[in-house]
């Protein structure tokens, strides 16, 4: 095709269908004596070929032969090149890519392009058509994605549903604020053989995806959450495995992996007509336990009144009503105590020794006792709230109205993490260590039985795949024990004594080395960790230090 310019110079274009190359012929004229790019480009302009790809040497060229007064023929100066698309798939093939290179002079890449080479591409899941028209309409594109694949919905872990809210837990009860009341333990909830007390709900399978090629992508299905076996007092319906009932009445207690009801023996008093309790469920007494006696329970114990010098053990919580008093000499307190696993739960207590596995609850007055709790100890409630000499030890909180007496009574309090815990920390990562190594001895084993098939019995290869999945799930359950451990063990580095009207002088806080004792009488005033070691601070203003040692 040949194209008429202005005279002056003569300048001709050509254009070849077949090759989509473009031809200039140029000779000199007298009103142009020379010519640069800028004027090539605008004659490009207007002959309908300024989107042509140049050839730069050849322009270079034409224009040199020009302004030196030669004459140039049929010289390709340009291309008209196709506009090109790429389509390219993520690894997981879950979403497909589109890049657009615009077209230069040639043909411009269209939506029937695009589809035509996705549908070559075994391509249809997904397709975004909006992204492909404005890919399309911009003429451009760079890996723009114009399909995604639908992600598999993972199954739901099977789960206990407790149809008894109200059910006592081996841990604090949780308010529906989210706080944690350490003073709600209830009162003694009792069932009857045949009451509904857990639902277990099975996991889901979840739902197949599907990448952009439509090939299904099967769902992580949730995993089995079953009843615990040993479960005492309790049995699965007959009509409905999937239902725990009461097998006997009883006290329902929630335990992991399931519920059981510990049967509920009730007593006036103990005293020497009734001797010592061992029980093996929970204990009520409606009204005291004497001197010298002593109760065992392997689930809670519950005191109407006062506790005299006695022995309690309780495998969940203890409740006091009233009062627990211990001996007055060392010799006669040494051979009583209270312990439980749970927490314990009183109105006063005076020279007692106090141990609990969750926490200790005081509402009234501890004088001269021996507190050792793994979480809190709590004195005072809705009463006066002292504490008065003694030794009191908890791994988080220590926390009073009044701390010590005017006349100094030495009253000792320890917080922070106790050496049991670090000790259990190493003795886990020890053992999972151990486990690990084992995997990976049991792994070597089956990769060489992939590679080599034959070279390892069925039987032994079925034992090492059963021993290899027992390993994995042991390991998975330590690594969770691990992180609860350590995370136990950074709450305690934050472990503080709180008084929320007075801390007498005579009040020594310890905290593993650091030791800090109290001079003078102070207000609402907060024990922690600071700085150079522990420091006392007013409530009202933890950031300014009242003293620091």
């Amino acid at each position: 095709m040949d194209t008429p310019l202005p005279p002056a110079p003569d300048l001709r274009f050509a254009f070849d269908a077949a090759t989509q190359t473009l031809r200039a012929s140029l000779s000199p004229g007298s009103l142009v004596p020379s010519i640069d790019p800028l004027w090539l480009h605008d004659r490009l302009e207007d002959a309908g070929y300024a989107k042509f790809r140049l050839r730069t040497n050849a322009v270079t060229t034409l224009i040199t032969q020009y302004n030196a007064g030669g004459r140039v023929i049929d010289l390709e100066i340009a291309d008209a090149v196709d506009g090109a698309l790429q389509i390219t798939t993520s690894p997981d093939s879950m979403e497909a890519r589109l890049t657009i290179t615009p077209a230069e002079g040639g043909r411009a890449v269209t939506k029937d392009d695009v589809l035509e080479q996705l549908a070559g591409r075994g391509i249809y899941e997904g397709v975004r058509v909006e992204e492909i028209n404005r890919a399309i309409a911009a003429g451009i594109a760079q890996e723009v994605v114009i399909a995604r694949g639908r992600e598999p919905v993972d199954g739901e872990d099977g789960r206990l549903e407790y149809l008894l809210p109200e059910t006592r837990a081996r841990v604090p009860n949780i308010r529906p604020s989210g706080r944690t009341d350490y003073r709600d333990l209830g009162e003694i909830q009792v069932v009857r053989e045949g009451d509904a007390l857990m639902r277990r709900h099975p996991p889901t399978a979840g739902t197949p995806g599907l990448d952009v090629t439509g090939r299904p992508i099967p769902p992580t299905p949730g995993r089995d959450q079953r009843f615990a076996s040993g479960l005492r007092g309790v049995r699965a319906q007959a009509e409905d495995p999937d239902l725990l009932v009461a097998a006997s009445d009883g006290q329902p207690v929630r335990v992991r992996g399931g519920m059981m009801v510990e049967p509920v023996y009730t007593v006036d008093t103990v005293d020497m007509t009734t001797g010592n309790i061992r029980f093996d469920g929970t204990v009520k007494v409606r009204g005291d336990v004497k001197a010298g006696m002593r109760i065992e329970a392997s689930g809670d114990i519950e005191i109407g009144g006062v506790v005299e010098p006695a022995t309690l053990d309780a495998g969940g919580n203890i409740v006091v009503k009233s009062g627990v008093l211990g001996a007055s000499n060392k010799k006669d307190s040494a051979n009583h105590r209270i312990h439980c696993d749970g927490s314990f739960s009183a109105t006063y207590a005076q020279q007692a020794r106090i141990e609990a596995g969750d926490s200790i609850f005081i509402d009234d007055l501890a004088m001269q006792c021996t507190l050792r709790a793994k979480n809190h100890i709590r004195i005072g409630n809705r009463r006066r709230g002292h504490v008065i000499g003694g030794v009191l030890h908890a791994t988080l909180s220590i926390q009073a109205r009044v701390i010590g007496a005017p006349n100094r009574i030495r009253t000792e309090l320890e917080i922070g993490p106790d050496n049991t815990l670090s000790g259990a920390l190493r003795d886990m990562v020890q053992l999972r260590d151990g486990k690990e190594n084992q995997l990976l001895e049991i792994g070597k084993v089956l990769t060489l039985s992939d590679r080599q098939p034959g070279r390892i019995p069925a039987e032994m290869r079925d034992r090492a795949q059963q021993t290899a999945k027992t390993l994995s799930s042991e390991v998975e359950s330590l690594r969770e024990n691990e992180d609860a451990v350590r995370y136990l063990l950074d709450l305690a580095r934050q472990a503080r004594v709180s008084a929320d009207q007075a801390m007498h002088e005579g009040v020594v806080v310890s905290m593993g080395e650091a030791r800090l004792a109290i001079q003078g009488h102070r207000g609402p005033s907060t024990v922690r960790l600071a700085e150079h070691g522990l420091g006392v601070f007013a409530l009202e203003d933890e950031g300014t230090p009242g003293n620091e040692r």
